[in-house]
């Protein structure tokens, strides 16, 4: 069941998608971003894929300036920099939030880190309208959100729609249900989101009850409420592949520094 608060965001994404198409048509989208692919293949989605595949833990970094649970963080950040300084400190990939009513973000944002660090970037907003698909695909993303909860049944349609377009998904989930809708689906990245989202209460726990459910041939990442480098070693003990990490880094003063103890961690 949709909580609240992602009612209300994903309300808000359907009118700035309908803005949006009424400024890009979706036939004009679609064909830019099938020229996209035409032109520069679909080694996107792999580089995203084996970039959280690689031995160890893998960090997916995020510029975020603001969330409905925590409100402002960085909202004067510069995204460029930030990534930059992700890619310096490790990072295996940078998270770029790009929905602005809730978070502050700007497709802009996306599409100037994509074009200044060579790392892959995830799209992350709440994607409703394939539309959205071939946006960040002409963006510059190597990967998408895809929320199952605000997909439900059609999650599966856009899963492959992303991986038509050569962009990765990670499919976010909040619980067992979840999780076995989206390896239905074909999923072959789950991410699991510590956050409940009607609370806001983080449960790390909630990654050691989902990891034994998703199969060794596809990814787990671990997203929300990670603040520490006990948080880090006690993921890594569980077997995830990845965690993804945005508002303690986003709040420290020497992210690079922060990056560097978690991963030594």
């Amino acid at each position: 069941m949709v909580s609240d608060i992602l009612a209300q965001i994903a309300a808000a994404t359907r009118r700035r998608v309908e803005r949006d198409k009424s400024t890009v048509p979706p036939t004009q989208m679609r064909h830019i971003a099938e020229q996209t692919v035409a032109a520069y293949g679909v080694l996107g989605a792999a580089d995203f894929h084996s970039a959280l595949a690689r031995p160890g833990l893998s960090f997916i970094c995020e510029v975020k300036r603001a969330s409905p649970s925590k409100g402002l963080i960085a909202p004067d950040c510069s995204p460029v920099r930030v990534a930059r300084d992700y890619q310096a400190a490790g990072a295996a990939a940078v998270s770029v939030l790009t929905e602005p009513d809730f978070f502050l973000g700007h497709d802009s944002d996306l599409a100037e880190v994509a074009a200044a660090v060579g790392l892959p970037v995830l799209r992350k907003d709440f994607v409703v309208d394939p539309y959205q698909l071939d946006q960040a695909r002409v963006l510059g993303a190597s990967a998408v959100l895809l929320i199952a909860a605000l997909l439900e049944d059609h999650l599966a349609s856009f899963v492959a729609l992303a991986d038509r377009l050569g962009l990765a998904a990670l499919v976010e989930v909040h619980d067992e249900a979840e999780a076995a809708t989206a390896l239905e689906a074909g999923a072959q990245i789950i991410g699991v989101n510590h956050r409940d989202l009607k609370t806001f209460d983080i449960d790390l726990g909630l990654s050691e009850r989902l990891r034994p459910l998703v199969p060794a041939d596809r990814l787990f990442v671990a997203e929300s409420g990670i603040t520490g480098a006990a948080d880090v070693r006690r993921l890594k003990d569980l077997g995830v592949d990845a965690i993804l990490v945005g508002e303690r880094l986003m709040r420290a003063d020497d992210q690079m520094t922060l990056l560097r103890e978690w991963a030594e961690a």
